[in-house]
């Protein structure tokens, strides 16, 4: 047990960060439990059915998180290419006829043991690490090279042009996302950014123009009550869920649009569910979290690259990147701001693999954290010495 625990014999942990991420996921699992025991009397007779899995895959990931944290991060930035490498090839997996596991129409998970697992939340994971690691090998060519952006955004086309043919445009999104967020806080040149992001804004018109289902979601996201009952149908629903929660919410398991009125009310509508049983405020305490969490995690990286740990410190910048923006578009998606996505809230929402990776996400960070405090520890002992 001792060899076990010996990594973690001076592990330092970030309270704040410790406290918002029990926060996300006591939350998470509180509304998951709500928003899903009547589905699980309908589908298997049993109102835990749903509840009891989520707890197994809170409780799996984090073993995995537990793994994550106790590997120094000198051994991510020798394998980031590999991971990613490892990332495309699952893609590539997922897509073979028998082996991906196909949901309402997307072929976007591989069944493990019993347990689903999203392909692109382990690609998202791997390109974190991959572009830290990028970053920090060729600084120079990113910020004064054109070239420097585009070999990356190659193959990030490619793991993109994987995901589209699942399809997942949300993921597709939230890697490049990550992968320019990255680059651009490396140093690069903000007229290059500028270019890019013209080009990606023309193709993902096209694809939502040429892509019958994409062109149906943006009409519908621009007014839904225009066909309430069909196309406008989900977004309505949030919308009314919204509406029902007022200041403090009809209370807990008290919700009425659950009741098979929002669909994936326990996966990608979960914020809509929070917004009816709790109200504003719990509106509120949700989105404060996310901050915090967010803004916890650009500290740690600012302190990172105040170290002088650069792999370290991108790290921590594309986790708070990916942690930001899918939880921004998840909440725009619920409150009708944002056309939907498949994308589910991070530490929340319903889903192994997503919970898994999320886990192994924050582990991460909390390796990166606790590395930075060792070396500031060290630093100031030093200095007391001397």
């Amino acid at each position: 047990m001792k060899s076990l625990l010996a990594p973690f014999s001076r592990f330092h942990f970030d309270p704040v960060l410790l406290s918002v991420s029990i926060g996300l996921l006591l939350i998470g699992y509180v509304m998951v439990a709500s928003a899903s025991l009547h589905l699980g009397i309908k589908m298997t007779g049993n109102g835990m059915y749903y509840p009891v899995r989520q707890l197994a895959h809170i409780g799996l990931g984090l073993v995995f998180g537990i793994g994550v944290a106790a590997v120094p991060m000198r051994v991510w930035e020798e394998n980031g290419p590999k991971l990613f490498l490892a990332g495309l090839l699952l893609l590539i997996v997922v897509l073979i006829p028998g082996l991906g596991v196909k949901v309402n129409g997307s072929v976007r998970w591989l069944s493990l043991a019993g347990v689903r697992i999203q392909v692109s939340e382990v690609v998202k994971f791997f390109s974190v690490i991959y572009m830290a690691g990028y970053v920090t090998r060729y600084q120079e060519s990113v910020q004064n090279s054109a070239f420097g952006l585009l070999k990356p955004l190659g193959l990030f086309s490619v793991a993109s042009f994987l995901l589209l043919l699942e399809p997942d445009f949300g993921s597709s999104v939230v890697i490049l996302m990550i992968a320019m967020g990255i680059m651009f806080l490396a140093g690069a040149r903000l007229s290059q950014f500028i270019v890019l992001l013209l080009i990606i804004g023309v193709l993902a018109i096209l694809l939502v123009y040429f892509s019958p289902y994409r062109l149906v979601r943006v009409t519908s996201f621009m007014d839904p009550w225009a066909d309430p009952l069909k196309t406008g149908f989900q977004l309505v629903q949030a919308l009314i869920s919204f509406g029902r929660g007022e200041w403090l919410g009809v209370g807990l398991g008290s919700g009425v649009q659950k009741l098979f009125y929002l669909p994936e009310a326990h996966t990608d509508f979960l914020f809509s569910v929070i917004a009816e049983e709790l109200g504003f405020v719990g509106v509120v305490t949700v989105i404060g979290l996310f901050s915090v969490l967010v803004w916890r995690t650009f500290a740690i990286a600012a302190a990172a690259e105040q170290a002088g740990q650069r792999f370290s410190a991108f790290i921590a910048y594309g986790l708070g990147i990916w942690f930001g923006f899918q939880s921004f578009v998840n909440m725009g998606v619920n409150m009708g701001i944002l056309p939907t996505k498949g994308l589910t809230l991070p530490l929340m929402s319903y889903g192994g693999g997503s919970m898994m990776i999320m886990c192994c996400a924050l582990a991460l960070l909390f390796r990166v954290q606790s590395e930075i405090a060792a070396i500031n520890a060290g630093a100031r002992k030093r200095n007391r010495h001397e």
